[in-house]
């Protein structure tokens, strides 16, 4: 059985004071069925780790470097992330493939950096509206998993996420039947590339505007793991009822 992930990512929002909605996040779901990660800015990830500490939130990165170390100025280690307290990062968020430029081997890269130092990576695939109205929603996906995902990957190193771009931050969805189409898609990806065991047991995330009034009707689909959550993470009153949408599904 592959257990539910619901994944937050604050983005480039949150301050100290933002930290306190954890503590009510877990007093709301002291003893989750899914797993329940944060994603802050990195300038939070250390105290958040310790405002979390004894709850079931882990808390991750929103990126690493592939290097190890140096001399990259304003970039952080996927072991610099371990050491704050991090147990996962995402890697190949449609942010930072268009605002950045990476490549599928960059992310690959940075994938691999952070298995190396113990953390589970997100791994982001999506399409824009332009190749989804074109037709190369699939073409585009199989693109980017083949090329972003590590060699060695394995079900407890690697999850992937599905977040078209179309639907981040526009309030716009998938329909049921397109998540479904691309799940299914993703799902027999795996299985070709690592095994039927491997690709059976990674998880399979949908991130575009998830929200507590559509999170059940996501999580009704088939190969839907969980999501990664944007906007509605920042927020205990939003989030907790994604997760219990997520644990109901279970």
């Amino acid at each position: 059985m592959r257990r539910k992930l619901a994944a937050g990512n604050w983005k480039m929002n949150g301050s100290g004071a933002d930290l306190a909605m954890l503590g009510e996040l877990a007093r709301r779901h002291p003893a989750p069925d899914c797993q329940v990660l944060i994603c802050p800015p990195a300038t939070l990830i250390d105290r958040a780790a310790r405002a979390v500490d004894g709850s079931a939130i882990a808390i991750g990165g929103q990126d690493c470097h592939f290097g190890a170390n140096g001399a990259h100025t304003g970039d952080i280690s996927a072991a610099m992330l371990a050491e704050a307290g991090a147990t996962a990062v995402i890697v190949g968020h449609s942010e930072r493939r268009q605002d950045h430029h990476e490549n599928n081997d960059m992310v690959r890269a940075k994938a691999e950096a952070a298995l190396a130092a113990g953390l589970t990576a997100i791994l982001c695939v999506g399409e824009s509206q332009a190749q989804r109205e074109a037709g190369r929603t699939l073409d585009v996906i199989a693109e980017q998993l083949a090329g972003s995902m590590p060699q060695d990957a394995t079900a407890h190193g690697v999850v992937i996420a599905y977040e078209p771009i179309w639907a981040i931050g526009t309030g716009l969805v998938a329909e049921p039947a397109q998540i479904s189409q691309v799940h299914e898609f993703l799902r027999a990806q795996l299985r070709q590339r690592l095994g039927e065991q491997t690709g059976q047991a990674i998880r399979l995330l949908y991130g575009g505007s998830v929200k507590p009034a559509n999170a059940a009707e996501i999580f009704a689909v088939a190969d839907v793991d969980g999501a990664l959550v944007g906007g509605a993470s920042l927020s205990a009153a939003d989030f907790a009822p994604i997760i219990a949408a997520l644990d109901a599904s279970a």
